[in-house]
């Protein structure tokens, strides 16, 4: 292995040994407490402009594959890790960890005290921060550069990992087994009618995992992905007959998305909305309530969430760094889950018009499958609507 440096804001640097991409990349540090699932993780567009940090000590034992992605690329601008396997052992297994960011150019680093990193993040927050391999630039230098680095607050990042083009999704989800498509009820009839659910929806990107768009397809849904500021007057002339409006996840801060919060407003009311994520907080903006930073986020497959309505705790998938504040929420809107790490608010519904959202990823991927009831939900609003 190659020598390698995370370098952090605040000058506190961690040497260590270089593997996949032979560069240097910035981006927020965040740690992820999932035990697995790394491969999701990478290529979650929820990561773009980060350098992911892994708790869990020994990754890349499984390899890569090609069923196991959520997005056409990798995202994170780099990956940190404890030790990285010299083997990999699993029967759906491609590649290597290290050669897949070679070939995706994305620079990870191992053999450091990642309980320390993650110790330093839980206590100064989450923070901007260099990662080296390869470079010839030296520590001084690479803590000037670190320095100079901007804040995620602030950045739209949603419009840049957008799908420039509408396009068509029909798949459902992968057989991991058999490595095919599952057939569920649902995805069975969809794919008897060629993918054409019973339920138009609408799914903007904002940084959409694939996971979501198979599981609205298992649903029994007939999704068309559209791009960040697709108009939402398009959607209320459109001459095909629009059931639902799906929300996506996505990077960055959900403020500066002015497009998709104005959207979401003119579509309140004439559409059922469903959000997770990023989509979660716009439609919380749309409703007229205000976002704010996480010290350091939550990310990873082991949140506890409490359901208020049924007092049940589902144990939930999260990547993000911005919450909604409580106190802005307008009287017509209910929190429906509660994170119960911090108490920040995990889910809303708006008791005014038909739209819901969480802050987790019910789709998991990686993660449990406690939460994909709310799929099911969003069927039946949009049945309820159409009567």
């Amino acid at each position: 292995m190659k020598k390698a440096f995370l370098v952090l804001q605040d000058g506190t640097v961690f040497e260590g040994c270089g593997f996949g991409a032979n560069c240097l990349k910035s981006g927020e540090v965040v740690f992820n407490t999932a035990l697995s699932g790394y491969q999701e993780i990478l290529t979650d567009p929820s990561y773009h402009e980060q350098i992911v940090v892994m708790t869990y000590p020994h990754i890349g034992n499984t390899g890569v594959n090609p069923v196991d992605v959520e997005s056409k690329q990798v995202y994170a601008a780099g990956f940190v890790i404890r030790d990285l396997s010299s083997v990999v052992s699993n029967y759906r297994a491609k590649q290597s960890l290290d050669e897949y960011l070679k070939e995706s150019k994305v620079p990870g680093i191992a053999e450091i005290d990642t309980r320390a990193l993650v110790r330093h993040l839980r206590e100064k927050g989450a923070m901007p921060a260099v990662l080296a391999v390869g470079s010839k630039h030296t520590v001084a230098e690479l803590k000037k550069k670190a320095k100079a680095l901007p804040s995620m607050t602030g950045k739209n990042l949603a419009k840049v990992v957008s799908s420039k083009k509408s396009y068509s999704f029909k798949k459902g989800v992968p057989n991991v087994v058999k490595g095919e498509l599952t057939m569920t009820p649902a995805s069975a009839s969809a794919k008897a009618t060629g993918g054409r659910g019973k339920y138009k929806v609408v799914a903007y990107d904002f940084g959409v995992k694939q996971n979501i768009l198979r599981l609205l397809v298992d649903a029994g849904c007939e999704v068309q992905v559209v791009p960040y500021d697709y108009p939402a007057e398009k959607i209320l002339k459109s001459k095909t007959k629009i059931d639902g409006v799906f929300l996506s996840n996505g990077p960055g801060d959900p403020a500066p998305c002015e497009e998709a919060i104005q959207n979401v407003k003119t579509l309140l009311g004439h559409k059922p909305l469903f959000g997770i994520c990023l989509g979660h907080q716009i439609l919380s903006l749309a409703l007229g309530a205000k976002t704010y930073k996480l010290k350091f986020g939550h990310h990873g497959a082991n949140q506890p969430v409490q359901n208020l309505k049924t007092g049940q705790v589902e144990i939930t998938s999260q990547n993000h760094g911005f919450a909604v504040k409580p106190d802005s929420l307008p009287k017509d809107v209910q929190v429906t889950h509660l994170h119960l790490n911090d108490q920040t608010i995990s889910g809303i519904k708006s008791l005014t018009h038909p739209a819901f959202s969480v802050q987790y990823h019910p789709e998991a991927s990686p993660g449990p499958h406690d939460s994909q009831y709310l799929f099911r939900e969003f069927v039946g609003m949009m049945k309820e609507f159409g009567k």
